[in-house]
């Protein structure tokens, strides 16, 4: 009554050639029953791997295409704003792509979750219309089964952020700002030129004759009328830029200051062989250049140094909080996905589509991302409350749950609309 075939099926789901001929009279019911529970049981273990395999390799493709678009398109929204700003300050592309490239880990670290999301939407969206996710149902496969392979698909992604957020990101974010500290102190570059009146900010109007090849100004003239009162002008034969631990100078030799009072209008002129100008307050102290939380490690975070605290000018509770989120984070990739699939399998087939369990998906990552700011602004305030970092993964988690429990029992609300008729 049953033929055994050693050819693989190129079928999905099952993974064996087992097959019944066509029941005749001496087939009863109980033997068809007794028949379907044994090709169950055979293609039980091969169709297990094999319909993980088939999803997960189904959402990786889709991940990383959706990843890569998504990527291109913040990417060149931001080098768009950054090549404006590196070449009006006269920096080469060489500069402009590196600073390109040390941008490119905080965007993926920003695009995979919604990519996930994204992926796993489209994925099992396609799966039901074309009844495949039906056919595995069909076999036995719970709700919260076929959710196995879209929480590993997650925890490879969030293996990957974990990566980004404790490694790669603060490290281009570390090397990111010494670049940009490097290219602002290239002071001549970006406010001195030779030839022509400068007016680095309002009040201020510089003009150097000659700039040498050593760095030396030839011929110096400054007026500074950002004191209305008693604007003053400096000239002198020659001057240098120097940088010291309190920030740039501008060392002006064989000058003179006029100084003209409004009030008595009488002008006072002082000659000197060499003069300090502090130009600290025009163009920043980047030799003093604080470091940011994000370029910390994780493990600097945890720690907490009263160092590092005085240099951040940041709390301890922000220190913590902020390892805490590094590493909470990247676990929302995977919360991402399994909204996005629990909310799929609710309801029926419908003509008019998913889209109604899709802006239900959408409406609970908002709350979920709501959550997480919420809970970062109270853990930031008490250095005790860091745990409430873990709480927006949780509380995703615990809704997934909830969501596949409600699609195992279809006709749960339904009994309750009737009893309420």
């Amino acid at each position: 009554m049953v033929e055994v075939r050693d050819e693989r099926s190129h079928g999905f789901p099952f993974a064996s050639g087992l097959a019944p001929k066509t029941p005749d009279s001496s087939f009863t019911r109980i033997e068809f029953a007794i028949f379907c529970g044994l090709i169950k049981a055979l293609t039980k273990g091969a169709n297990v791997a094999r319909f993980d395999r088939y999803l997960i390799s189904q959402l990786m493709v889709l991940f990383g295409f959706f990843s890569l678009v998504l990527v291109m398109v913040y990417w060149v929204n931001k080098a768009v704003g950054l090549f404006d700003q590196l070449i009006a300050d006269g920096q080469s592309a060489t500069v402009f792509l590196e600073f390109s490239a040390l941008t490119l880990p905080s965007v993926i670290q920003i695009v995979l979750p919604i990519s996930a999301f994204i992926a796993t939407v489209y994925t099992i969206n396609r799966l039901a219309s074309e009844s495949e996710l039906v056919v595995v149902q069909a076999t036995g496969f719970s709700s919260f089964r076929l959710a196995r392979p879209v929480m590993m698909f997650g925890l490879g992604v969030a293996l990957f952020l974990s990566l980004l957020t404790h490694v790669l990101v603060p490290s281009a974010a570390r090397q990111l700002a010494e670049r940009e500290a490097d290219i602002a102190q290239n002071i001549s570059a970006k406010f001195f030129s030779d030839g022509r009146f400068l007016h680095p900010t309002e009040g201020l109007t510089l003009y150097i004759r000659e700039i040498e090849p050593s760095g030396e100004m030839v011929d110096l003239f400054l007026s500074d009328r950002r004191n209305t009162a008693s604007p003053t002008t400096y000239t002198a034969r020659r001057a240098l830029l120097l940088r010291s631990a309190e920030g740039p100078r501008l060392l002006m030799y064989d000058g003179m200051a006029q100084i003209l009072n409004r009030e008595t209008n009488t002008l006072t002129t002082t000659s000197f062989s060499d003069f300090t100008y502090d130009i600290s307050a025009l163009i920043g102290d980047f030799g003093n250049r604080r470091p940011r939380i994000d370029e910390l490690t994780t493990l600097d975070l945890l720690r907490a140094d009263p160092s590092a605290l005085q240099q951040t000018g940041s709390s301890r509770a922000w220190f913590i909080s902020a390892a805490h989120e590094r590493i909470a984070q990247p676990f929302l990739a995977m919360v991402t996905a399994l909204v996005g699939f629990s909310c799929l399998l609710l309801g029926g087939f419908s003509r008019f589509g998913v889209w109604r369990q899709i802006i239900l998906a959408v409406a609970l990552l908002v709350v979920i991302k709501a959550l997480d700011n919420v809970a970062s602004d109270i853990a930031r305030k008490d250095e005790t409350l860091w745990i409430l970092m873990y709480l927006p993964v949780l509380a995703g988690l615990a809704l997934s749950a909830l969501l596949l429990w409600i699609s195992e029992r279809p006709s749960l609300f339904k009994r309750r609309a009737r009893a309420q008729t």
